[in-house]
């Protein structure tokens, strides 16, 4: 009997076990496709065994939670059909999606009957808002400024029938004024924004890369401060592990405390200074390095400026290089080139509108004096001049062991050195590298604050003791005098604060804001100054100063480059500032440790440190041994024959 009904249904299977019998199951029905893979068309015949389908009238769309089904009324684009109007290109493009989108599932949506549309009317059930016969007033200066902007919009909308496509209806351009690009003040797009592109100045490198140089390293600076270049394995941000005094030279004299009360109603005017002489000596020509280096003092010997240049050289936008050589000790000496312009300060090199450069008699002769050149050679002037002016006469002057190095009363008749005071510190890095530089100090101050108690601030001379419990110091100057640093800002065109010159948005003018908002000033030449206060901030850490002064100077007339007044001097804390300013300390050191490990991994040799003049990226490169020697014997040349002239003249 089992068989027989399994016989009787083919589709029934029947299992079976040694004790009974289990529950039957059906198989599907699976139709058959000679011709192709997949179910077959509905239209081909199917087996009389097929049952019967409930979905085959059924519509079939493929849909996702995300789709819109549809709408049943929409009374929303029709409004947006107006032409002209400075968003019609934007609502054309919403009703172009929407039609889109409505059109995708079309067997799902409502179907209105034509005949029952017909009779459909929409009413307006709203209140008249003036019934009675009441009419609200209208101020009469109102209704002709609506009269007027209905002129405007009409004619506006004649202007589009005329032309075809209204000026409004288009892609808003970008217009490249001052103001900043997409017509707005700082936008993407003009000198006050990002997309400047027209008013971008293609700069030079400082020295031209000769075929014979071969590239080491590239290192992208904006990789490194975020930690994504391969180099960052290299990067030891930890503080030396020591810090010691070597040697003292020169003189320091006493801060001026009158130029604290100087204000912009009692400004004083900037004095030239042409009975001192200034000595930016680099590394190799200084005589107490080279006898340190001969004792075995450090490994690694540069300045405070070579130094601090390197440790925020990522805020940097113009191009710089820096001279490295290699001894067979392993001994490494940073230096800077002498027809280089290293020793020059720049003016506004990090701010959105900096000073255009001189173009072929594009520039006239009063706006000459505005270019990034004689603006540095300006600034320069200015900081020598500042940092002598603000310091008293030399009978409060504080002598130190050694005479300042490079000064020869024979070849110096009538002139004297400024008031610096060279100390030459050593840096234990670890792994064996001592760092040793010579850093400079422009005075003493009187303690006002609290004492600095950092660990670079208040280290002690090397040759000096310190008693158990008692700090020592090293210059045995009165209680409350303190080493200080002293710099000079400068302001050269005022006009560009004022607000109906747009071309540089955020200015400040410092005559209106530096007696009462100092802060402001300050906030705008972290903008327009970022790598030149970084730098001397970081000067004032590796020296050791416990202040450090900077005076705000502007010119005494906009048009006159030779005559300047001091508005303002500022006091800052040199580890305070450096956290306002956002300069990480630990960084800095890193990338210091960065540069030296990858020139230890080189042969004996001469290289080169350079940025790239239009991106954000350092480049190493190992150059011959006669780099750089050319002009130098070029120079002593022509200086010998002139002896030789000047000898047959007088025989």
């Amino acid at each position: 009997e089992r068989q027989r009904e399994t016989e009787e249904d083919p589709y029934t299977v029947a299992v079976e076990t040694d004790d009974r019998t289990m529950a039957t199951f059906k198989v599907p029905y699976v139709p058959t496709n000679t011709s192709s893979w997949g179910p077959p068309a509905p239209s081909e015949a199917q087996s009389p065994d097929a049952p019967a389908s409930r979905f085959d009238n059924l519509p079939y769309a493929p849909f996702g939670r995300s789709d819109r089904i549809g709408r049943c009324a929409d009374f929303t684009t029709q409004s947006f059909a107006r032409t002209g109007d400075a968003t019609a290109g934007y609502f054309r493009n919403t009703r172009q999606q929407q039609r889109n989108e409505a059109n995708k599932n079309l067997q799902f949506q409502y179907k209105v009957d034509a005949e029952e549309a017909k009779e459909f009317q929409l009413v307006d059930s709203s209140k008249d808002a003036h019934q009675g016969g009441h009419k609200r007033f209208v101020p009469p200066a109102r209704r002709r400024a609506n009269a007027a902007r209905l002129r405007q919009l009409n004619a506006r909308r004649n202007d589009a029938n005329v032309t075809g496509v209204g000026r409004y209806s288009q892609p808003q351009r970008t217009r490249w004024s001052g103001r900043g690009g997409r017509g707005g003040r700082g936008g993407r797009g003009g000198r006050g924004g990002r997309g400047g592109w027209r008013d971008r100045i293609d700069r030079q490198a400082s020295v031209s890369v000769r075929p014979d140089w071969v590239r080491v390293e590239d290192i992208d600076l904006g990789k490194l401060s975020k930690g994504t270049s391969p180099l960052s394995g290299l990067v030891d941000n930890s503080p030396p592990k020591a810090v010691e005094d070597l040697l003292w030279a020169g003189f320091l004299d006493q801060y001026n405390d009158q130029y604290d009360k100087v204000s912009t109603r009692a400004a004083a005017p900037l004095k030239r200074v042409e009975d001192r002489e200034f000595y930016p000596v680099t590394t190799t020509d200084d005589p107490v390095i080279e006898r340190l280096a001969i004792e075995g003092k450090g490994t690694v010997f540069a300045t405070d400026a070579i130094l601090a240049h390197l440790m925020t050289c990522p805020r940097s936008v113009y191009p710089w290089d820096i001279v490295v050589q290699k001894l067979p000790t392993g001994a490494l000496f940073f230096d800077k080139r002498d027809a280089g312009q290293f020793d020059y300060l720049t003016v506004h090199e990090t701010s959105n509108t900096p000073p255009a450069p001189s173009r072929d008699g594009s520039t006239s002769e009063a706006d000459a004096i505005n270019t990034p050149e004689r603006l540095s050679l300006e600034a320069t002037m200015i900081n020598q001049n500042f940092t002598q002016q603000i310091l008293r006469s030399s009978k409060y002057r504080q002598k130190f062991d050694y005479p300042n190095p490079f000064y020869d009363e024979d070849d110096s008749e009538g002139m004297q050195p400024a008031s610096v005071a060279y100390r030459y510190r050593k840096f234990d890095l670890g792994d064996g590298v001592q760092l040793v530089a010579r850093t400079e100090l422009h005075g003493l101050c009187k303690d006002t604050k609290k004492v600095d108690k950092s660990r670079i601030a208040t280290s002690v001379s090397a040759n000096r003791k310190k008693k158990k419990g008692q700090v020592v110091n090293p210059l045995e100057v009165p209680d409350g005098d303190q080493y200080m640093t002293c710099y000079a800002l400068n302001e050269y065109d005022p006009s560009y604060a004022d607000k109906s010159n747009a071309g540089r948005p955020g200015a400040v003018n410092w005559r209106d804001k530096i007696d009462n908002q100092a802060g402001a000033v300050l906030a705008s030449e972290l903008k327009n100054n970022s790598f030149k206060l970084a730098k001397w901030t970081a000067q004032s850490i590796l020296a050791g100063a416990s202040q450090m002064k900077i005076g705000f100077v502007s010119r005494k007339s906009p048009k006159n480059a030779y005559e300047h007044v001091v508005l303002a001097t500022k006091t800052y804390r040199p580890m305070d500032f450096s956290a306002q300013i956002t300069l990480n300390q630990g960084y800095m050191w890193g990338i210091m440790r960065l540069f030296i490990k990858l020139l230890e991994d080189q042969p004996e040799g001469k290289f080169v440190i350079m940025r790239d003049p239009n991106k954000a990226v350092v480049r190493l490169f190992s150059v011959p041994p006669e780099t750089f020697e050319d002009s130098d014997d070029e120079d002593d040349s022509d200086e010998e024959d002139e002896e030789e002239g000047d000898d047959d003249g007088e025989e």
